[in-house]
């Protein structure tokens, strides 16, 4: 099983967009499911369910920080590389998907959201292509990492 395909799964078994790819990663990072799970549980829906950046995306973003963040918070060449990495993953996110931003990708309008996550039910899964942005997110960032190695 591709790092896509465990990202989906764990997506459609109940875990929030970011929690699905951050914790797909979690072993080649040396994190542990549970910590992962954790650290990546506020981010889903668009950082709590707010609708700002696609939690999948954040959740991408995370697994970069973890690999590839500066350790030396003067060292400017180093926090421009890795702020390049970020943007390159995100740019071609969007590319994909013509944004980064989970209330465009869902087609809903800007504004407060019920913080209250609706029901994963078979009418929740044919209006929401989010197991979908959680696959091509993990897609990115597995290929990503492999050119990086």
């Amino acid at each position: 099983m591709t790092k896509a395909e465990q990202a989906k799964q764990l997506f459609l078994d109940g875990y929030n967009c970011a929690q699905a790819v951050f914790c797909a990663f979690a072993d080649e990072l040396g994190i542990d499911q549970k910590t992962a799970l954790s650290l990546s549980a506020c981010f889903g829906g668009g950082l709590g369910r707010q609708r700002e950046v696609c939690g999948a995306v954040s959740g991408m973003c995370m697994a970069l920080s973890v690999k590839y963040a500066p350790k030396d918070p003067t060292d400017q060449l180093a926090k421009a590389q890795f702020y390049k990495r970020v943007q390159e993953v995100c740019l071609q996110f969007k590319e994909e998907n013509g944004s980064i931003i989970c209330r465009e990708l869902l087609g809903l309008p800007a504004g407060p959201s019920v913080p209250t996550p609706e029901k994963r039910t078979d009418a929740y899964y044919q209006h929401r292509t989010c197991a979908d942005k959680v696959k091509c997110a993990a897609e990115i960032l597995e290929k990503y990492l492999a050119e990086q190695k």
